[in-house]
């Protein structure tokens, strides 16, 4: 199996997928974009053989000598994944590990010329993907790249699709809000709040309307994402 610990010569070409769909008739569309990898090796002929192996797959390729480098460029917003070396000079593998905490959209495959259990297992518990030692197999690296940007890929998604519901869920008056509650605890919504039935009527078509809710079931669900669990006051 060909490796990298210099150069190297990898295969076909992969193209991303790029509509984010959140409902029917509420569509958040991407411009076709090309997977970013973000390389991060202090070691100049790991970082041209990664960007070889990451070009000819047909993904992009950003490559950094250090993790300030790397922190100084704008967040990517596509399907991106970061190969990242553990022992870096300054702010080493591990420490932006833990300042990329929050980047969920990111996946970060650790690789390393000297690593043991106990960096591994640090590594894999603050959710690395995967901790490879070098040399670098490249078919398993290709494996895990494309995986991992699969699961950037879906994040993003989620994120989108979330984006649209926060929306929409701001779109609807208090009153809206109360009704959607109630609907989705399964009140009385009338008693409760002490209006008729053809006003609450007109309420739930509402709130169905500006939340793109096809079913009450629909709505359960869009309410359980957005962590609507009791009528809010106001």
């Amino acid at each position: 199996m060909p490796t990298i610990s210099a150069r190297s010569t990898p295969c076909t070409a992969y193209t991303v997928p790029s509509a984010i769909t959140s409902r029917s008739t509420a569509v958040l569309t991407m411009v076709d974009v090309t997977s970013v990898v973000f390389v991060v090796d202090d070691d100049i002929s790991i970082r041209e053989s990664l960007e070889l192996l990451v070009k000819r797959q047909g993904w992009g390729c950003e490559t950094f000598a250090s993790a300030q480098e790397f922190l100084s460029q704008p967040r990517a917003t596509v399907p991106c994944c970061l190969v990242l070396d553990v022992t870096l000079p300054g702010l080493n593998g591990l420490e932006l590990q833990q300042q990329l905490a929050d980047r969920g959209d990111m996946p970060i495959i650790f690789i390393t010329g000297h690593g043991d259990i106990p960096m591994t297992v640090q590594a894999m518990k603050a959710g690395a993907v995967e901790f490879f030692t070098k040399p670098l197999a490249q078919e398993v690296l290709s494996g895990a790249i494309r995986a991992a940007i699969e699961r950037s890929r879906a994040a993003l998604r989620q994120a989108a699709e979330m984006h649209v519901l926060r929306d929409a869920y701001a779109s609807l008056t208090p009153r809206e809000r109360e009704v959607m509650a109630l609907v989705v605890l399964n009140k009385q919504v009338g008693g409760e709040l002490g209006i008729s039935e053809i006003t609450v009527k007109a309420h739930r078509s509402h709130v169905m309307h500006k939340m793109n809710a096809d079913s009450l079931a629909d709505l359960v669900t869009m309410a359980a994402r957005l962590g609507v669990r009791s009528v809010p006051h106001h």
